[in-house]
């Protein structure tokens, strides 16, 4: 359940960055920084709720966080209750535990395991 409630929300940031959707003012191009990571939610977050690919997933979407955090968050302060990156941390251990201990019996990884 952690893998698919933690991907479906991380999918959202990934479809309002790429696909404007839900609507926000915020849309990136396609070839900076942020709209790679855009980019990386919304693939990344559809295959880690798919349970497909879910360990290498799982290690580049933690990578990407904590890339994130030390990128955006961080300069402007190390405390991540002041500088809004308490998302990013979390996403990023919650993905570094995924990897660890693998998508689970309610994933596409664990169905074709099984054939």
């Amino acid at each position: 359940m952690l893998r698919i409630v933690s991907a479906l929300i991380f999918t959202l940031h990934g479809s309002q960055k790429i696909l404007a959707f839900p609507p926000t003012d915020q849309q990136p191009p396609l070839a900076s920084l942020m709209g790679v990571g855009g980019l990386l939610e919304l693939v990344g977050g559809v295959l880690l709720l798919l349970g497909l690919f879910t360990r290498p997933v799982a290690f580049v979407l933690s990578g990407m966080m904590a890339i994130a955090y030390w990128m955006f968050h961080a300069p402007g302060n190390l405390s991540p209750t002041l500088n809004g990156g308490d998302a990013a941390i979390l996403y990023c251990f919650v993905f570094l535990y995924i990897f660890v201990a693998g998508p689970g019996p309610w994933s596409l990884d664990a169905l074709l395991r099984r054939r």
